[in-house]
């Protein structure tokens, strides 16, 4: 089996870690200086190499060999978002006690540390506060705001960054030259591009276009099999957005999405090009982009999109040149602002809010499940089955999860007998439909309208 390149060209050494100099020249010159810290917090978005650096240092703070697939006992991995609670950081305690078998350090590596749980944290702080002295931390998130002050203020924090496009550009060269894929300079510019700066992304997006041709791989070939709009439909899409042209876009967006390009992909793309040449009138729109998701994904590029309906209204028709009268254009202003409220309620993930609450309390989740619920602007209304659920949903302690699990929601546990009112897939495209005057079709997705 061939070995993915993202694992394949995962770095062994500090120094050929790529784009995180901030970060490994101070690492390496702590090593030259035999000064060692007792914890480490490695920041930064996903991709960027914070478990690949924290298993290098940890193998070099012992002077061990550094290979992908070994594996010291002396040095520990640990997933937190799997072992989060308080006894297993007390098993961890309780086994750092113990001296290292061939290393000079026994070296803890924990990723995504923010999942632990309060009481977790607590027990941890007690081994930062008192450490044993042959025993380091290395901790890694993606999340440092959800780390306690307590725990970062008592270990050095390396914050690792997403890489420059010219340096992701430089290195996805040597990499595709080494595997003697056969592909231009404008492909790799839109692999480092829609890698987003995270070597891991884009090296796996180099893995999957490496095989499209055994000819030069071209920017043309890239664009089609990674489904990306093409640049000039996404600047016509945009002037016809400026210029009020409801019908061009609705036009545009149905040959773009029937081609195969998610409405989130243009979204990306649109915001990509809005960045890169900024205009004011654009402004509004760019706002509104990042909001174009699952659920609904197409119904809230459509809206995204047609925030100059009033102004279309009150416009003659190129058809039959009849002026809109005031009271109407305050009508169609009126359903657009209550369409974009409803849409953006329907981008709440109920089933993902349940796998987090599962993970944070497994007792709370099993009385969750079986709930229904509905978002009114920032507020989660869940509607429990059964009264002994409203009881144990709405203790003080349960309900503080149920916030953390929303990231900051205002959470209502209501009766048992209501019932929620949610705008459903079918009602929204119904009221898209009544707006702008046409047929919406509701396909599972498939059709942009």
């Amino acid at each position: 089996m061939t070995k993915a390149l993202y694992r394949k060209y995962r770095p062994k050494t500090l120094s050929e870690v790529v784009g995180q100099e901030q970060v490994t020249d101070v690492l390496s010159n702590s090593l030259k200086q035999g000064k060692i810290s007792h914890a480490y917090l490695f920041t930064g978005p996903r991709g960027t190499g914070k478990t690949s650096v924290a298993r290098i240092f940890a193998h070099e703070i012992n002077d061990f060999k550094y290979e992908i697939e070994d594996d010291y006992v002396d040095i520990i991995e640990i997933d937190g978002a799997s072992n989060r609670g308080i006894d297993n950081i007390r098993e961890l305690r309780e086994k750092a006690a113990i001296v290292p078998t061939s290393g000079k350090y026994k070296v803890y590596i924990i990723d995504e540390v923010h999942m632990l749980t309060k009481e977790a944290f607590n027990a941890l702080l007690k081994t930062l506060e008192e450490p044993p002295k042959h025993v380091i931390f290395i901790m890694a998130t993606t999340d440092a705001y959800k780390v306690p002050v307590t725990i970062t203020s008592r270990a050095q924090t390396f914050t690792f960054k997403l890489a420059d496009r010219k340096v992701m550009l430089e290195f996805l060269k040597k990499v595709a030259d080494e595997e003697k894929i056969k592909i231009d300079d404008d492909a790799l510019s839109i692999i480092a591009k829609r890698g987003g700066g995270s070597f891991r992304d884009s090296l796996s997006l180099l893995d999957q276009i490496s095989t499209l041709s055994s000819e030069i791989i071209t920017r043309d070939s890239v664009i089609s099999a990674m489904g990306l709009p093409e640049d000039e439909k996404i600047v016509e899409l945009l002037n016809n957005y400026m210029s009020g042209n409801m019908n061009k876009i609705a036009s545009d967006l149905k040959d773009i999405l029937s081609s195969g390009v998610k409405a989130e992909t243009l979204a990306s793309e649109m915001i990509e090009r809005i960045i890169e040449n900024p205009r004011p009138e654009l402004l509004r729109l760019l706002s509104r982009l990042p909001e174009v998701k699952a659920p609904f994904a197409e119904a809230k590029l459509l809206v995204a999109l047609s925030e100059n309906i009033p102004t279309i209204l009150a416009e003659p028709s190129a058809i039959k040149p009849v002026a809109k009268p005031e009271k109407e254009i305050t009508k169609h202003e009126e359903k657009i602002v209550e369409l974009e409220r409803q849409v953006a309620n329907a981008n709440f993930n109920w089933n993902a809010f349940l796998e987090t609450v599962q993970k944070m309390n497994d007792a709370i989740y099993s009385q969750l499940k079986n709930c229904k619920y509905d978002v009114v602007g920032n507020s989660l209304e869940i509607y429990p089955a059964k009264k002994i659920s409203k009881t144990i949903l709405s203790r003080d302690n349960n309900k503080r999860i149920l916030i953390e699990a929303t990231n900051g929601m205002n959470v209502t546990i209501c009766d048992k007998d209501e019932q929620p009112n949610s705008a459903t897939k079918d009602k929204l495209l119904s009221k898209i439909s009544d707006i702008m005057g046409g047929e919406v079709s509701n396909d599972g997705g498939n059709s942009p309208f």
